[in-house]
């Protein structure tokens, strides 16, 4: 059999389409995956639940859920609903700038301003979205609950009592130039086409035969 001219070329290889994807700005993290079932006629269907969260550590975060079949399936979907709901976080250096007391169902939490190396001073799926939002010192408390999907969704408004927070837009496709049509190279050689523009006023007997026959 003869060798091939490439040897690092692997088989099944399609031109390395693989290596060509650009790393996303985003981090995610699975807070849970969690088997749920639902009544319907004919017996329960179960399905894969996951709560996936979104951050490019520079201030905007987002909190996704997503089921599905298939527990891939269900974390795609939670990505894809994590991008869509994307916030954006007012920082004061590396800390919140003013503290904030929340409840949410059972959950209440509260998040403080800390000095600069204290780091971040949370449990849970608090101290996730924390880290991916990119705030480094803070001192957060949690009371209430223990469900991971609550204290998220808590979490998350919390951080939209801050002052200066806002729903984070994605970014909208610029739209593509217009090309000019070139009607000046139309017109050239028919000097009878480029006659002056003339403005030209109503009398106000004609006026009134126009309105006339609009109503007519």
């Amino acid at each position: 059999m003869a060798k091939s001219s490439r040897p690092d070329r692997k088989k099944n290889d399609r031109g390395g389409r693989r290596d060509r994807r650009e790393p996303s700005e985003y981090e995610d993290a699975t807070l849970s995956v969690d088997r749920v079932t639902r009544v319907v006629k004919g017996g329960r269907r179960m399905r894969f639940r996951a709560v996936v969260v979104l951050g490019n550590r520079k201030g905007k975060v987002g909190l996704g859920t997503g089921k599905a079949t298939e527990v891939q399936a269900a974390v795609k979907k939670a990505q894809r609903a994590a991008k869509r709901a994307m916030i954006r976080v007012p920082m004061n250096g590396d800390t919140i700038p003013h503290e904030v007391n929340f409840k949410f169902k059972a959950a209440k939490l509260r998040l403080m301003p800390a000095s600069k190396g204290t780091g971040i001073i949370a449990g849970g799926p608090l101290r996730v979205i924390l880290d991916l939002a990119g705030v480094k010192d803070i001192l957060a408390k949690r009371f209430g609950t223990g469900n991971k999907l609550v204290n998220a969704q808590a979490a998350m408004l919390a951080l939209m009592q801050l002052r200066g927070a806002s729903v984070a837009l994605r970014d909208e496709p610029k739209a593509a130039p217009v090309k000019s049509i070139g009607l000046k190279s139309d017109y050239e050689g028919h000097p009878e086409l480029n006659l002056p523009i003339k403005e030209v006023q109503l009398k106000q007997e004609d006026k009134k035969k126009l309105d006339e026959g609009l109503k007519g």
